[in-house]
């Protein structure tokens, strides 16, 4: 448990000290490996101009370039906040072997930054959704499917 607060405590910290340099919101995010800190981000969506610079995706980005590989097998995320729905993804994409988190997104809600909306939109049937969405399916839309099921040598991720 002493090891998960001094993680935490640095992500809490990294997202306070990013809050003034105007690089993005209060979020940080640390990838960790056996101890060691293999991974780093903060927020850097207004810096970025990048909707998906979110310190946990920034963070995991950092972790998977330096560990050389695309799974965080092993490894666990602390992030300073409550990973909102795109993150929550990339982090089940990552298959670290654990989350750890501080504040919850009620939390965040009360700073502005609510993910109440997007949770609500994505678990809506695709005709229900605010932004209109089409679903067009061409003869060839599972060619790409298709030609990855008879691929020999592939990587399953």
């Amino acid at each position: 448990m002493q090891e998960h607060e001094k993680f935490i405590k640095e992500a809490i910290e990294m997202a306070k000290k990013n809050v003034p340099t105007g690089n993005g919101g209060p979020f940080g995010a640390l990838v960790v490996k056996e101890g060691e800190i293999i991974g780093r981000g903060v927020n850097q969506v207004t810096s970025a101009n990048d909707p998906t610079a979110h310190a946990e995706v920034v963070a995991i980005r950092d972790a998977c370039k330096n560990m050389g590989h695309y799974q965080l097998d092993g490894c666990i995320i602390y992030s300073s906040c409550e990973p909102c729905p795109m993150c929550l993804g990339a982090i089940y994409w990552a298959r670290p072997k654990m989350l750890v988190f501080a504040a919850e997104n009620t939390d965040a809600a009360k700073a502005g930054f609510d993910d109440s909306y997007i949770y609500k939109e994505v678990s809506m049937p695709v005709s229900k959704r605010e932004i209109p969405t089409l679903v067009v399916k061409p003869e060839s839309y599972f060619a790409p499917f298709k030609a990855w099921l008879d691929l020999e040598k592939k990587m399953l991720y």
